[in-house]
């Protein structure tokens, strides 16, 4: 079982009438993520009808920090200004317990 000891959470708010390119966005961030070994838990949800988030788990920060500087983060940053109402909220989190298949 993978050792997971950090997090992320990253919350964005869908400017109106962008929610399903938003969903779209985050559905192919799987892709991008699957290439990523130290990336061990990535989920992308909605929260609300324009709110969505991304919580991902990584062994240590070395890995948190790869993944922010990657592909997928910086397709965030890119295109924050076009999908997302404000900029996107990103929360460093240390995981004290998890559970894994």
């Amino acid at each position: 079982m993978a050792n997971i000891n950090v997090a992320l959470h990253v919350q964005v708010e869908a400017q109106p009438g962008k929610e399903e390119e938003v969903a779209a966005f985050l559905r192919d961030g799987l892709a991008i993520v699957q290439e990523e070994p130290d990336t061990v838990a990535w989920f992308a949800v909605r929260l609300g009808p324009s709110t969505f988030a991304i919580f991902d788990a990584f062994p240590h920060d070395a890995a948190r920090q790869a993944h922010l500087a990657g592909r997928l983060g910086s397709a965030l940053t890119e295109r924050a200004g076009e999908l997302f109402a404000q900029p996107p909220s990103v929360e460093q989190l240390d995981v004290l317990a998890h559970k894994l298949p």
